[in-house]
């Protein structure tokens, strides 16, 4: 009887965190949908996010109100609610810096304002959601591969290289350069890694794998930093040698190439950063032979 009040509690408290979630995602998709004035790439980017958001928040409860959630798709659900609280506070600052700061005076730039408070909001609902199902799989001595270090990590790779792609929409960026074209086939080499190893573990296929899965994710790791440490690129130096970034005053164009590219550096530091760890974590793993065990042993 008490397990079952603990669950009904439970179930309750995460209904009510998805419907503030749906809220918080429909206010800010609807306050900057219907503006009336041109977005770009990034501004359609961040609508999508909301939309998104939005729309797998309300799966999960009508699955949740039905009673249809078991042990296996709390995991889904976990691995959600990291995503959307990533996605949402990349979209709340790229839309902030990006567009707020260039929009006319009332009434877009206070509806934009307003966007982004609700989406900075949906961020700290989805954060505390991953908070409860960390507490509640920990009390219940239950493994989420996204709360390891090796998802975790896996999580800001595919996430990181969303946000690249989302910069690089505009294929004018990289059309005519050679080095550059290279470099996207890096990010979706990469990324489709570390989403293959994400859907195995979400799966519970890894251990079905012919090598070791350690071994395995060494090899893809390793793999990637390769890629990325392979990257030459050439470019402009300075900002002001971008004649693009001069033009001011068009409410559709707000990130100029030279921004773009700038934030697209600085994000694949990033996420080679996060392959380096990755690779030092399993190279340590496979180095001691250690080795998770299959599961339900």
């Amino acid at each position: 009887m008490f397990t079952w009040l603990i669950d009904e509690r439970d179930c309750l408290s995460d209904c009510c965190l998805q419907v503030c979630q749906l809220f918080s995602t429909c206010v800010a998709f609807s306050l900057v949908a219907d503006m009336g004035i041109g977005r770009g790439a990034l501004g359609n980017w961040t609508l999508s996010i909301w939309c998104f958001c939005f729309a797998v928040t309300l799966i999960i409860l009508m699955l949740q109100i039905w009673k249809l959630m078991s042990d296996f798709p709390s995991k889904h659900s976990g691995t959600f609610a990291c995503y959307a609280a990533l996605l949402c506070l990349s979209a709340s600052i790229i839309y902030s810096i990006a567009y707020v700061q260039f929009l006319p005076y009332e009434p877009y730039r206070d509806r934009a304002i307003a966007a982004t408070a609700f989406s900075c909001i949906a961020f700290l609902l989805y954060a505390v959601e991953v908070g409860v199902i960390w507490r509640v799989f920990w009390f219940n001595d239950v493994t989420c591969y996204v709360l390891t270090m090796p998802g975790l990590l896996k999580v800001l790779e595919t996430f990181t290289a969303c946000v690249i792609f989302a910069f690089i929409s505009n294929t004018s960026l990289y059309h005519d350069q050679p080095a550059l074209r290279w470099c996207v086939a890096v990010y979706t080499i990469c990324f489709l890694q570390a989403a293959v190893v994400l859907v195995l573990n979400l799966g519970d296929c890894e251990y079905r794998l012919p090598i070791p899965f350690p071994i395995f994710q060494l090899g893809l790791t390793l793999l990637s930093v390769l890629l990325y440490f392979d990257e030459k690129v050439g470019g402009q130096p300075q900002r002001s040698s971008d004649v693009n970034c001069s033009i001011m005053g068009d409410p559709n164009y707000y990130v100029c190439p030279w921004d773009q590219r700038l934030a697209v550096t600085v994000l694949t530091a990033i996420n080679l950063l996060l392959y380096v760890a990755d690779l030092v974590f399993w190279s340590c793993r496979v180095s001691v032979g250690t080795e998770d065990p299959p599961r339900g042993s």
